[in-house]
């Protein structure tokens, strides 16, 4: 059983999970319905060469700054990903792969000039989310709130731009809350495992709960890396799920 202190750094650990859950199942599943599942990783890594190149530049870590710089870069990637969905929509997830691939190598070449280069690339993929601090979840509830009530009076299936702001946005807080990998995870594994539910969006989000706390369980038992464990734990978790859910027409047909 988790110690006190352990408890302690579990419970911020477990509500970035929740905060990134909450806005990432219902964007999850409009992204599985629009076809372009790697979106997420594309616009998380532009946000995280964003940071970057603020980083590069001396601004001040998780200041003011690095969080405009961020956000300005997922938007501009965003308003390209529009243009293109618009124009080369029979192309866009390769055009999604190779914007992916372009600020990946981008933020390889920048971090060759910092000596602690490699450990930032590390901080960036994986996520520090056994450390996330107070101020940075207050920024992420806030904009989790504004995008969920936005999400909510707006029907962002038709308005596509809307969609890809959002979207945007959310990926930029979150990208720092716990790291690109957990980010696509958290997006992907609790819509894809929830797909065909009556209730999708709970079912996803029952997935994404159960993956973050037997994630953070295990890693904290075993002392294992953090984000990669709780991005394994969403995988079987998903998987279980999505294996129960499909065979049980089968049995209900044979019973």
């Amino acid at each position: 059983m988790p110690t006190t202190t352990e408890l302690s750094i579990l419970g911020p650990a477990l509500l970035a999970g929740l905060l990134v859950l909450a806005t990432h199942v219902p964007l999850g599943s409009m992204v599985l319905d629009r076809g372009i599942v790697f979106i997420d990783l594309a616009i998380a890594q532009v946000a995280g060469l964003g940071v970057v190149v603020a980083d590069g530049l001396g601004w001040e870590p998780n200041g003011l700054s690095v969080q405009v710089a961020a956000v300005t870069a997922a938007l501009l990637a965003a308003a390209f990903l529009i243009w293109t969905e618009r124009r080369l929509a029979h192309i866009q997830e390769a055009i999604i792969g190779v914007v992916f691939v372009v600020a990946a190598s981008a933020e390889i070449i920048l971090f060759s000039f910092n000596p602690h280069g490699a450990e930032h690339l590390k901080d960036l993929l994986v996520g520090q989310i056994i450390w996330v601090t107070p101020p940075q979840l207050i920024a992420a509830t806030l904009v989790s709130a504004v995008v969920l009530a936005i999400a909510a009076r707006c029907d962002l299936r038709k308005r596509r731009a809307l969609f890809y702001v959002l979207f945007a946005v959310s990926i930029t807080a979150s990208v720092q809350l716990v790291g690109v990998f957990l980010v696509f995870a958290s997006l992907i594994i609790p819509a894809l495992a929830a797909q065909g539910a009556k209730r999708p969006v709970l079912a996803g989000y029952g997935v994404g709960l159960v993956g973050y706390v037997l994630g953070l369980l295990v890693s904290t038992a075993l002392d294992l890396p953090t984000g990669a464990t709780i991005v394994c734990a969403l995988a079987v978790t998903g998987a279980v799920v999505g294996i129960t859910r499909r065979r049980r027409p089968y049995t209900d047909r044979s019973v």
